[in-house]
């Protein structure tokens, strides 16, 4: 395990068209709070699609900062706390986007990506940022972070999200541990991730899952609370999200936010 706090060490690749929506600011949903065994009460604050900030102990960590439509400046993400920690999932556009990171990142950014997201940034951001690769252990501000597998697993999918190619994360708060998934579909090594408190769980067609494989998968590994995000499908529907609550029944309390306000 290492731990970082300052690394010395283009625009992303966009495979998939994100759906325009009006010019306007964009309304987050209203922030969740949890408690932690020591140094206070974890924040949550749903962005929107697949971003979110996490804030714990004096520090933000900010995940996906990316346009949730064409005419998306990103002013929503100059409006929160300055990120000490910016984790990246992978190099699509909605998750990587080189203009937010240079606006966002501060001189004391630390910055987590995948391999082939720092070889796409500029200079000054690869000079923020540590590649890390599938299971792989870090500490950055006292908060102890864990990659894990990111892809498709459904053969006709695969070729959106490929084995190896994106990173999700796994990040303890004061004892709590918080799995934020990426895109992917369950796989063998996530299928019983152990102990975790706070699920972000994707399901939209046809880039990540259904809402029984999601559904499936949360009761499979139980964590404690699930978000469903990044649930906006390929033709722009919303997937079900009351029945796949409905799906997971007491397995885990389901908490249902409005990830697309602005639409």
């Amino acid at each position: 395990m290492n731990t970082i706090r300052m690394l010395a060490t283009t625009a992303a690749v966009t495979l998939f068209a994100v759906t325009a929506v009006p010019q306007r600011a964009l309304a987050a949903p209203p922030a969740d709070h949890i408690a932690t065994a020591h140094r206070g009460v974890l924040t949550i604050q749903p962005i929107h699609h697949a971003a979110l900030m996490l804030s714990w102990n004096g520090k933000h960590v900010l995940v996906d900062p990316a346009p949730l439509g064409k005419t998306d400046t990103g002013a929503e993400f100059k409006a929160l706390p300055a990120p000490d920690i910016i984790l990246i999932t992978h190099i699509h556009g909605d998750h990587f986007n080189v203009p937010i990171l240079q606006s966002v990142a501060g001189a004391h950014t630390v910055l987590l990506a995948p391999h082939n997201v720092y070889e796409a940034m500029p200079a000054e951001l690869k000079a923020k940022t540590h590649a890390m690769g599938n299971d792989e252990h870090t500490v950055v501000d006292m908060i102890p972070i864990q990659t894990v597998p990111m892809y498709n697993t459904t053969p006709s999918r695969s070729h959106f999200h490929p084995k190896g190619a994106g990173n999700g994360y796994i990040l303890t708060f004061g004892g709590k541990r918080i799995y934020i998934a990426g895109d992917t579909e369950e796989s063998a090594q996530l299928a019983h991730l152990a102990n975790i408190d706070v699920a972000f769980m994707p399901m939209n067609l046809p880039y990540t899952q259904t809402i029984q494989a999601a559904a499936k998968w949360v009761k499979d590994f139980r964590p404690k609370i699930v978000y469903p995000y990044h649930y906006r499908n390929g033709d722009g529907s919303m997937s079900d999200l009351k029945q796949f609550k409905k799906l997971v029944g007491g397995a885990s309390d389901v908490r249902l936010r409005d990830w697309y306000q602005a639409d």
